[in-house]
């Protein structure tokens, strides 16, 4: 993605930067011709997901599929050469009208306010997947699950690989590995090409666990402690790498754990936040021995490493907090336990 700025000044240089293409997504890319389509695109990562897609290849129609309630967006998207199609995909007949495509990201889902509201959560993470499954059965779909579908795991030894047995905690979690399961049975009953993608937490400078954690310092809010490890990765290496995977698509539906490389210390975060904007940090609870952590070794083997070090994005967040950028309002309740989001 080329030489990383020391800051990012504003929104714009925030998406641009996200948004650059490396060779290794265009040579991937280029083994998965014709038409893109992305279902779910107005959420945190699906616009620079998008961007990045037309970026890399600008002669590609990259179609986004959204319901569009957050006002400027598809006209910002539109103004990159992406076109935006409205529908609602938990609607039959909408979601049989939108176009044919050889290659599908699936990244519709419901976390937040899934307690609650469990039978929509289990219709959003199972049901659409199996239609959407369905419906594009003859092309190649990339679809988004989460780390939450892990069991938590001891810190002081390796995180779980894929080959961990899923041990989803409460009806968002149970739903997700729902998900993978949908789509691995498509897979095996009609050769579906499928990948999933189990990302453990991206980061963007509006939101994330880095901006959660150095908000509360900002503040002077004491950052809670009982989910005291975290891995993270940058948005535009999660981006980047789901693209990527349409080339790897396969009937046998692999799946991996898409993180960074670090069991990141929440404790050790809040103080790095505290050094950058003069701040002590403040603290409530204690560190449990266990947390939801991944082991991405084998996204780095297919992927490489991500592009953008962990220390970079705690200067970038500092930078970007403390300097009042705009935040998306939307926490990534890192610190549950319980599953209930």
């Amino acid at each position: 993605m080329g030489e990383l700025p020391r800051r990012i000044a504003d929104e714009a240089v925030l998406e641009e930067v996200m948004s650059r293409p490396d060779p290794a997504l265009l040579a991937d890319l280029a083994q998965v011709p014709g038409d893109l389509l992305v279902l779910g695109a107005a959420g945190k990562m699906g616009p620079t997901l998008c961007r990045l897609a037309k970026r890399a290849d600008p002669a590609r129609r990259v179609i986004a599929v959204a319901r569009w309630s957050e006002a400027g967006l598809r006209e910002r998207m539109e103004s990159w050469g992406i076109e935006c199609l409205a529908a609602d995909l938990m609607d039959d007949a909408a979601l049989a009208a939108l176009p044919d495509a050889p290659n599908v990201v699936f990244m519709a889902a419901m976390k937040f306010g899934s307690t609650g509201n469990e039978a929509l959560t289990w219709a959003m993470n199972v049901q659409l997947p199996a239609r959407v499954a369905a419906r594009w059965a003859a092309s190649r779909i990339v679809f988004f699950s989460t780390g939450n579908v892990q069991p938590m795991w001891p810190v002081n030894g390796p995180a779980p690989d894929e080959d961990a047995t899923p041990s989803p905690i409460g009806d968002y979690a149970a739903s997700c590995l729902g998900r993978e399961r949908a789509f691995q049975h498509a897979a095996a009953t009609r050769g579906t090409r499928c990948f999933g993608i189990r990302l453990n937490y991206a980061i963007d400078l509006r939101y994330g666990v880095l901006h959660d954690v150095a908000t509360k310092v900002l503040a002077g809010t004491p950052v809670p402690l009982a989910m005291g490890h975290a891995n993270v990765i940058w948005q535009g290496d999660a981006n980047a790498w789901t693209l990527r995977a349409l080339a790897r698509t396969d009937a046998t539906c692999p799946i991996l754990n898409v993180t960074g490389p670090e069991t990141v210390s929440v404790r050790w975060l809040a103080e790095q936040f505290a050094r950058r904007m003069d701040r002590t940090a403040e603290f409530t609870g204690t560190e449990a021995p266990t947390a939801l952590l991944s082991n991405a070794a084998r996204a780095f083997q297919a992927f490489g490493y991500p592009s953008v070090p962990l220390l970079t994005l705690v200067d970038w967040v500092a930078d970007w907090v403390a300097g009042g950028g705009r935040a998306l309002g939307k926490a990534t309740k890192f610190e549950v336990r319980d599953g209930r989001f």
